[in-house]
């Protein structure tokens, strides 16, 4: 230690400056929390505090209480007040939260605020109780409890910040919506028999044989369909018996992690429909590293171009619209190849931790959605 840091020292657990002194005439030593961080800028403070202890030591001032001696902060001057527009607020609360948040995050949900905050009637705090009427008025129940939420979030951290001095939106605040059942259709899914024909379908189709593959791969493995448009040839192992999920790409095209953050392997059984899928997908791939799943202009998959042969392009109908136009299969979303793969594999015998860890889900999902009979083998069933 240096002279001049005599009775300086650094708390070890918070790298924090202490002053530590023993004054003649008194049993116990004299501790001071100075509460700054150990820099060279604090160091010189925190001595000027300790030279002012020392004379008053010499001159007989000594405050014992150590009360003159504390490091307390400034009196806090009150936010400069200034006229912020709401668009203002919400961009400066945008670039605050894109270095926290992912990017399909902003994108997802930033984004849609943002396009509904320049509709709005007026831009000015005051006027927040004409915005939610506004609000009521133009977008649902739920999208306007959303919008005024996130209005409500943003005053706060601007308040935090020192850019407004009230908060309008935590006084107007609207009942959030109830949550809606879920659709009976959210949860159904295909039988073999209709799962297969929709597979026929896609290979003859005139128009989107060309996404037999990806079909057959969704209804295989039940994986989320973000996790096939993400998949790339080295997540799969040489005789594709393994398959790595850890990753999505969004409609954006942004690669994140799965849904839930689960990272998993998909086994494919020797000599199965799957295996047998990737082996000839694998025999005409250009690049070791490239996404497995392309559309047929050669770009990355998205659900856009799935919707489209699924249910309706601009210029004809789905493979799965038009069977259940024909009446031969009901229609269900193209995340029913994800409920289908589940209820197929539980109704083959899987046992639900093992139909859980396949598709990336916890078993409570799987019991509340799919049936469960006896625990069979560890492989995946060819069904």
């Amino acid at each position: 230690m240096d002279a001049d840091d005599k009775w300086i020292n650094v708390d070890p657990r918070t790298g924090k400056l202490l002053i530590r002194f023993w004054v003649k005439g008194f049993p116990k030593q004299f501790f001071i929390s100075t509460g700054l961080k150990d820099t060279k800028r604090n160091r010189e403070i925190v001595r000027s505090k300790r030279d002012a202890i020392a004379n008053d030591i010499v001159l007989n001032h000594f405050d014992t209480s150590l009360n003159r001696y504390q490091f307390r902060p400034l009196k806090q001057h009150p936010p400069i007040v200034t006229q912020h527009s709401i668009s203002d607020l919400w961009e400066k609360f945008t670039e605050f939260q894109e270095r926290q948040l992912e990017e399909t995050t902003i994108k997802d949900k930033y984004m849609v605020i943002t396009a509904r905050i320049k509709k709005f009637p007026s831009q000015w705090l005051k006027d927040a109780p004409m915005i939610r009427d506004w609000l009521l008025c133009n977008y649902s129940h739920f999208s306007a409890w959303e919008t005024l939420a996130f209005l409500n979030r943003c005053c706060d951290w601007a308040i935090r910040s020192e850019i407004i001095a009230d908060n309008p939106f935590a006084k107007i605040q609207i009942k959030k919506p109830k949550r809606k059942s879920l659709k009976d259709d959210d949860f159904k899914s295909f039988n073999v028999e209709q799962r297969d024909l929709i597979i026929k379908s896609f290979e003859i189709d005139r128009v989107h044989s060309h996404y037999t593959t990806l079909i057959k791969f969704l209804f295989f493995t039940g994986c989320r369909h973000g996790e096939a448009f993400a998949l790339r040839w080295s997540d799969i192992n040489n005789d594709c018996t393994r398959i790595k999920i850890n990753k999505a790409r969004n409609l954006f095209g942004i690669q994140k992690g799965t849904k839930n953050g689960k990272r998993r392997i998909f086994p494919c059984q020797q000599g199965s429909k799957l295996q047998s899928l990737l082996i000839q997908l694998k025999e005409n791939a250009t690049s070791a590293d490239g996404l497995v799943f392309i559309s047929k202009d050669g770009l990355p998959m998205n659900s856009d171009v799935l919707g489209n042969c699924w249910r309706q392009s601009s210029c004809s109908l789905g493979v799965v619209r038009q069977l259940a136009k024909m009446g031969q299969i009901p229609y269900l979303k193209p995340y029913s190849s994800r409920h289908t793969f589940a209820t197929l594999a539980i109704a083959s015998g899987v046992t639900p931790d093992k139909v859980a860890l396949w598709i990336g889900d916890d078993v409570a999902t799987v019991l509340k959605y799919y049936c469960h009979p006896e625990t069979v083998s560890s492989e995946c069933p060819d069904f």
